[in-house]
């Protein structure tokens, strides 16, 4: 009777997940998101992205990967590809890459930057009016990656551009054919963009390269014109801009660039205003059951901490510091890093504050809402703080090594233009943490101390800017106790305290 027993225990929906993978020649690592169950790789220039070849993969356990004869042989990442992968039940994973290569061309007597197509394959380059396109000199190019050779080689050479010229760039067996194009322009030089901000602004302009070149600028109604400084210009080839500071905020201004003797008309910009982040002093606060709030009862969050998530398990470890003086009876948030539970039933959480939501508790885990929105351009997030480490006394898998050293603490600041706030997962099996080479981010900048600072300090956390021009949507400022809060991984005691944040608008 028992051959006539049917097996009919469905098997347990267990995602598989990637908890690590290397390819060769990776620039940086990877980025993994449980959640979507994707992957990116970032290759450096001598990786040949039609063909990615692992160095390594660790998958959870008791997951395997179908598709291994696929990944020995090298990926073609030009396109995303779907991987699967099996634990009872098959999930696809998608991975892609981004390959960041270095490409650029010049010219003698040069107005502006080139102009470079990567997916056409074309270069074009501008140069006077005046000038003869039947004699030009190659100051510099270079169209592939660090293995690729150009056929023929126009480095250094003088080249006849009165029509387009046709080079071909060969790589790991594969010929590419670049047409490189020669304009010619009347103006001698232009501005040709200003991005205004609160008290600083960016001038960006073309010119003859080799030219004396420069700006000037005056707030609208006065008749004096500012020349700017040296210092704050920055020239490559014909393509030069500046960093105008000290301005007024809410002011109105303009600019203007010379060649030569040969001016632009006056560009006008207008600055922003001196925006800061609400309850920034951290004087607000109620007490809703166990769980303390950094806002008014009744009032708008602006933000959030994990306490939702560490009072399942025991008392707020972000609390406000009292303070007579202060008009609420409170100046300051604490933030204590503490093990939750009782015995080995439980986990660290770190005492945090982020401008965002606390979303949901997954089990013991925080699903997490980071940033607010915000559209203006901080150049550094200021405050003072207090910080009194304790030796790491929990960790996570990864972070062994750790136990024993001193903690640290980290305050951190970023600009992005996602369409919504960022998600946070610290599920192991579903994690996601923010990344700050995420493609959202505008700006980033931190601030991190493994020490006691004996008292209250004034820090500051430089943002730094990949964009003067993409609009921010979103800012996130994150404040931890224990650096590797996310891994559960600190010391049960660690605190930091802060008095208060700043944003600061000029350099």
């Amino acid at each position: 009777m028992s051959s006539c027993i049917k097996n009919d225990i469905p098997y347990p929906h267990i995602q598989p997940n990637i908890i690590a993978i290397e390819a060769e020649n990776q620039s940086r690592a990877a980025a993994i998101d449980s959640i979507e169950r994707t992957v990116t790789l970032f290759l450096n220039e001598a990786a040949d992205i039609r063909c990615v070849r692992l160095a390594s993969l660790t998958l959870s356990p008791g997951a395997t990967c179908p598709d291994s004869a696929l990944i020995v042989q090298g990926l073609d990442l030009t396109q995303p590809v779907d991987l699967t992968f099996a634990m009872y039940y098959d999930y696809v994973w998608t991975l892609s890459a981004q390959q960041t290569i270095e490409r650029y061309f010049s010219v003698a007597n040069q107005v502006g930057a080139s102009v470079i197509d990567a997916d056409n394959h074309t270069v074009t380059a501008t140069v006077p009016s005046g000038l003869s396109l039947n004699d030009i000199t190659v100051q510099s190019i270079k169209l592939g990656g660090t293995t690729a050779v150009m056929t023929p080689d126009l480095n250094g050479k003088s080249v006849d551009f009165s029509s387009p010229v046709q080079v071909t760039v060969t790589e790991f067996g594969r010929e590419q054919v670049w047409t490189i194009s020669i304009d010619q322009t009347d103006i001698a030089v232009n501005i040709d963009r200003v991005d205004a901000w609160t008290n600083v602004a960016w001038v960006y302009a073309t010119a003859e390269a080799g030219k004396t070149t420069g700006f000037e600028y005056r707030l609208s109604g006065v008749d004096v014109w500012t020349s700017v400084p040296e210092a704050w210009i920055t020239r490559a080839g014909g393509s030069f801009s500046a960093r105008l500071v000290n301005l007024l905020p809410e002011s109105s201004y303009e600019v203007r660039a010379f060649s030569g003797e040969e001016y632009t008309l006056p560009a006008q910009f207008t600055t922003m205003t001196n925006i800061q982040m609400p309850n920034s002093s951290f004087e607000n606060w109620w007490l809703d059951g166990k769980i303390w709030c950094p806002w008014t009862d009744g009032g708008s969050p602006f933000w959030g901490t994990g306490n939702k998530g560490a009072t399942t398990l025991g008392p707020s470890n972000t609390t406000p510091i009292s303070d007579l003086s202060s008009p609420t009876g409170y100046r300051g948030a604490k933030l204590e890093s503490k093990f939750v539970g009782v015995s080995i039933l439980g986990k660290l959480a770190a005492g945090n504050l982020f401008s965002g939501d606390y979303v949901a508790t997954e089990g013991t885990n925080g699903i997490l809402s980071f940033g607010r929105a915000f559209s203006n351009y901080p150049t550094k997030l200021t405050g003072r703080i207090e910080y009194t480490p304790v030796p790491i006394s929990h960790f996570s898998s990864g972070f062994e090594n750790l136990v024993g050293e001193p903690d640290t603490c980290i305050v951190w600041c970023a600009l992005g233009d996602w369409n919504e706030p960022y998600e946070i997962r610290t599920n192991p099996s579903r994690r996601k943490l923010f990344d700050p080479n995420d493609p959202g981010v505008i700006a980033y900048g931190q601030a991190q101390y493994g020490h006691a600072t004996g008292g209250f300090i004034d820090f500051e956390a430089v943002l730094e800017y990949r964009s003067t021009s993409r609009k921010p949507k979103y800012i996130i400022v994150v404040a931890s106790a224990s650096k590797y809060g996310d891994y559960f991984t600190g010391g049960s005691g660690s605190v930091l305290s802060i008095d208060h944040f700043e944003l600061q608008y000029d350099y």
